[in-house]
C-alpha cells in the first residue's frame, strides 16, 4: 500500500480518518513484523498520533491527530464515551431478538491468553445491537459500543450464542463459502478448489459521530466492504430463488 493508496474518509488540519483494511496492524507490533497504517500515515504527513485503534482483521474507520491538541482532545472524547461508534459484523445464524443491549462484563480469559470472557468480576462492557438483514445460515448485524473493551462485539455476539462468521477466537473460524449458500454451486473451470466469499474476521468499523473542537458534527461513515454486500446478495437470491 502506498501513500496513494490509503483510504482516507476525510481529513482537516486536526485529524484524518481512515478506512483500515482487514489484516493490517493499526499500529507497530512488537516484532515490527510489519508495516502498520500509522507507519503510512508518517510517510505521507510526518506527524501523526494515534487515538484508538482496531484489531488487526477488524476493517473501517480510524481516527489518527494531526496535532497534540487534536489527540488530547480526541483522547479525552473516546475516554469519556462521547464518540458514538458503530460496526458493520455478520454472525452465524439467526438471532430470534432482532435487537437488544447485551450488558456483560468483560474480562481476560483466565486460561487462554489473548482471549477474553464474560465475568461477573469484569469489566463494565455495553453493546447495543440490531439485526438489519437476517437469513438461516447468517445475518448482517448492526453493532453500537456503549464501553471499549478488547473483543467487546466478538465475546459479547459469542454470549448470545451467534459470533460472528470467521472469528477463530470466538467461533468455528470456517470460511464462508458460496457452496454453503447455494445449492447448484458449481467450481468454474478455472479454479481448483473454491474461494471463499469472506476469510477473514466479519467485522467493520462502520461509522463515527462525534463533536470536533470546534463544536462541529462529523459522521463519517466507511462503506460495508464489498464481500459483506456480495454474501448478503448471495443469500438474498438463495432465498428468492
Amino acid at each position: 500500500m502506498t501513500n496513494r493508496k490509503l483510504s482516507i474518509i476525510f481529513e482537516n488540519d486536526a485529524f484524518v480518518a481512515v478506512n483500515k483494511p482487514a489484516g493490517m496492524l493499526t499500529i507497530p507490533d512488537r516484532e515490527q513484523s510489519e508495516k502498520s497504517l500509522k507507519e503510512f500515515l508518517l510517510d505521507k504527513y510526518g506527524s501523526i498520533f494515534t487515538v484508538h485503534r482496531l484489531d488487526r482483521d477488524t476493517s473501517g474507520i480510524v481516527l489518527f491527530a494531526k496535532n497534540e491538541q487534536a489527540h488530547k482532545y480526541f483522547s479525552r472524547l473516546f475516554e469519556e464515551r462521547k464518540i458514538e461508534k458503530y460496526y458493520l459484523g455478520i454472525v452465524l445464524g439467526n438471532p430470534s431478538e432482532k435487537s437488544g443491549l447485551i450488558d456483560a462484563p468483560i474480562a481476560e480469559h483466565p486460561v487462554n491468553k489473548g482471549m477474553m470472557t464474560i465475568h461477573r468480576n469484569g469489566k463494565e462492557s455495553s453493546t447495543e445491537y440490531q439485526v438489519l438483514e437476517s437469513h438461516n445460515n447468517f445475518s448482517l448485524v448492526s453493532f453500537q459500543l456503549h464501553t471499549g473493551r478488547t473483543h467487546q462485539i466478538r465475546v459479547h455476539a459469542k454470549s448470545i450464542g451467534h459470533p460472528l462468521a470467521c472469528d477463530i477466537l470466538y467461533g468455528d473460524g470456517k470460511p464462508v463459502l458460496l457452496s454453503s449458500i447455494k445449492k447448484k454451486f458449481k467450481l468454474s473451470k478455472h479454479d481448483e478448489e473454491e474461494r471463499p466469499m469472506i476469510n477473514r474476521l466479519a467485522l467493520h468499523s462502520y461509522k463515527l459521530v462525534f463533536k470536533d473542537d470546534d463544536g462541529k458534527i462529523h459522521e463519517l461513515i466507511a462503506e460495508m466492504p464489498k464481500e459483506f454486500r456480495a454474501l448478503m446478495q448471495q443469500l438474498k437470491k438463495a432465498v428468492d430463488g
